[in-house]
């Protein structure tokens, strides 16, 4: 998993600090989740899913398929 955001913030051509900064994290605690150190937790993934543009299972490697999913409708 740790692999996958480092790519994706690369590909952006952003670093360590702009997101971040994105996510109100300190620039270690997000190195730490680039080196698999930390565990990410669920909301982390949800922020960088969306900012992506991509679902959590590419993020944590369950999928190949950087499309995101259709959003489902909400329930009333």
């Amino acid at each position: 998993m740790n692999y996958r955001i480092r790519d994706l913030r690369e590909d952006k051509d952003l670093t360590q600090t702009d997101i971040a900064n994105l996510l109100n994290i300190h620039q270690t605690t997000y190195s730490s989740y680039e080196l698999g150190d930390l565990n990410i937790p669920v909301s982390v993934l949800n922020k960088l899913a969306d900012f992506y543009k991509t679902s959590i299972d590419y993020l944590v490697g369950r999928t190949d398929e950087k499309k995101p999913y259709p959003r489902g409708k909400s329930k009333k």
